[in-house]
């Protein structure tokens, strides 16, 4: 079936969103199983024209199918009306022409996007997305070619590393250790990805973060050991779709600095203030579009 709303699908993938790896791809077909209402469904899409081109394999109903889909790819919201909005501000005006169609990639699974975020601080894109993929190959169920990401429940089941490994099993040769997280790649992240799990499986409840205020939900992962305020916007915006965030690193506070400020040196604090008020509800997509143009344009290798 035939989705008419605009994107790039691949832009979208591959723009370095921590809500999750992209998906699998095949001949220009992007697949993944994906939570529908419990249920595990295997969605294929692909790029028609401006458009997407969508089938499904599942239990479930096409509407319910078409409703995740928008979600994950964020297709009600009005990029032209986006696109207008930029236009609007002349420091902006030009990103539109390098990211078209770009959207938000939502996470299917909060959870996964709280430990692919987690994963990505000070980590290459490249880098971060393997060791989640390999997490999901790991310990996620399998449906066909595809995997989920465990719940939080079973990753805190996981060895730690291999020292822990090698403790808690038969296993006569610490070489042979490779059943753990930090085998995964994910280096000195492990333990905060063994006290997020803890903390989602028996403290927080990830649903209710959906119900609260910025502020609050802003505060209750800022809880969750490894993660700071640019992690936890990131986790906010791409995982729970808080549009206000503005995740704000080095590289945001130079592009920042250079359309608004002239070049100032600015602390990362005051860009991430300085976003959310001037852009509202647009933050978090104005800062995608930020960092997306910084690279295609040929800006971010102006600011090194």
């Amino acid at each position: 079936m035939i989705i008419e709303t605009p994107i790039d699908l691949e832009l979208t993938q591959m723009s370095g969103q921590t809500s999750q790896p992209p998906w699998s791809e095949v001949d220009g077909t992007f697949s993944n199983v994906v939570d529908v209402n419990d249920n595990p469904v295997i969605f294929n899409v692909r790029q028609c024209g401006e458009f997407l081109d969508f089938n499904y394999a599942g239990d479930v109903s096409d509407r319910q199918a078409i409703d995740k889909l928008n979600y994950i790819f964020d297709l009600d919201f009005d990029l032209d009306k986006f696109y207008k909005y930029l236009g609007n501000h002349a420091e902006l005006a030009q990103m539109p022409e390098f990211c078209n169609g770009l959207r938000l990639f939502l996470a299917s699974d909060p959870f996964e996007c709280i430990i692919s975020s987690i994963c990505s601080a000070n980590n290459s894109i490249k880098r971060w997305t393997k060791s989640i993929c390999r997490i999901k190959e790991n310990w996620g169920d399998r449906l066909a070619n595809y995997y989920t990401f465990p719940k939080s429940n079973d990753l805190l089941k996981v060895y730690l590393d291999d020292e822990d490994e090698f403790n808690s099993s038969d296993i006569q040769d610490i070489s042979m250790c490779t059943n753990n997280l930090k085998s995964c790649g994910v280096g000195y992240r492990a333990p905060y990805m063994r006290r997020a799990s803890e903390m989602f499986t028996d403290e927080i409840d990830l649903c209710e973060i959906f119900n609260m205020g910025y502020d609050e939900a802003f505060e209750t992962i800022l809880e969750v050991p490894g993660v700071g305020p640019k992690v936890a916007d990131c986790i906010l915006l791409y995982g729970f779709n808080f549009r206000e965030a503005f995740p704000s690193d080095v590289w945001i506070k130079r592009i920042v600095s250079h359309l608004y400020f002239d070049g100032k040196d600015i602390s990362v604090a005051k860009v991430r203030d300085f976003g959310m008020e001037e852009f509202g509800k647009n933050a978090g997509y104005v800062q995608l579009y930020m960092f997306h143009y910084a690279r295609m344009s040929g800006l971010m290798k102006k600011l090194k």
